[in-house]
């Protein structure tokens, strides 16, 4: 088998559409239904179920996927050994980023490093803290910058920033006294599990004696931009980064509690065993910089 048929197999298992899949790699259809048909030729196995119009993993697609995906990562990462050995001349940093670090904090940072090596292409995945691991430990990503603390053995995890989590609400608070009591008691609008956010909302809460799940959530939402909007709606009160809600707090859209948590860490994420690339190390020595 060949890589290209590894990237068309894989292509097409993650959209279970061949048209989709032949689309988004630039091929022709025929080229992705041949690709995949001299697979299972060649192993006499199935890897697609065709109903009717559809496809679908058959369980030894499925297994054959998380091989598939690990072979083309390894290919990638010789690919960048080869690229490497002449410099920071050329190749392809790939980052990936929980939402407020790649919405907020990062953009400058990146800037500065294609200032520096205009060379050097950047790929930005965003998802949140939980899938942003997955993607280093996938090899899908060089680097990642995640809010929240991650426990996977097969990854080094350490801080490399950090921001400030404010409580706001559409209303002004006063005087009130934010308590244990006041938060049991308040409506929340809260990011959904797994995002770094959400993590360290958590772990702030049960450190001031209140338990995440008994509060009182009108809404989940899936970004921190859209937390932010429900909150100016007046949905109720939410935890968010300073780098979210500043501009919201200067337009008096938001109003921050007389509460203070304790500043939020970024960890940086990089797999133990894969090769370190210089692009990765140079764009740490960028970061090491402006947190001076």
């Amino acid at each position: 088998m060949t890589l290209e048929q590894l990237r068309i197999f894989v292509g097409v298992a993650e959209r279970e559409h061949m048209t989709a899949a032949a689309r988004a790699l630039n091929i022709t259809q025929s080229a992705a239904s041949a690709a995949i048909a001299a697979l299972e030729e060649r192993h006499a196995i199935k890897l697609f179920h065709r109903v009717g119009r559809g496809i679908a993993l058959t369980e030894a697609g499925r297994l054959f996927l998380t091989e598939a995906r690990g072979v083309l990562a390894r290919a990638d990462a010789a690919e960048t050994v080869l690229e490497e050995l002449g410099g920071l001349k050329q190749g392809t940093l790939r980052v990936v980023a929980s939402q407020t670090i790649a919405a907020y904090w990062l953009p400058p940072i990146l800037a500065t490093f294609h200032e520096r090596y205009p060379a050097i292409g950047i790929e930005l995945s965003i998802g949140n803290t939980g899938q942003a691991a997955v993607h280093v430990n996938d090899g899908k990503a060089d680097l990642g910058i995640v809010e929240g603390e991650i426990e996977d053995p097969a990854l080094a995890h350490w801080p490399i920033g950090e921001d400030r989590l404010l409580l706001v609400g559409a209303q002004p608070f006063g005087d009130v006294d934010i308590d244990a009591t006041w938060l049991r008691r308040a409506r929340w609008v809260q990011r959904e599990p797994g995002s770094g956010t959400r993590s360290t909302l958590d772990s702030q809460l049960r450190g001031l004696g209140v338990d995440p799940a008994a509060l009182d959530v009108a809404l989940t939402m899936p970004s921190n931009e859209s937390v932010r909007t429900a909150v100016e709606a007046g949905a109720g009160v939410a935890v968010l980064s300073a780098l979210v809600v500043d501009p919201a707090i200067k337009a008096g859209l938001l109003h921050v509690a007389p509460i203070t948590f304790a500043p939020r860490p970024f960890f940086g994420l990089r797999h133990k065993e894969r090769y370190r690339t210089k692009a990765a190390d140079a764009l740490l020595d960028v970061i090491g910089l402006q947190r001076r």
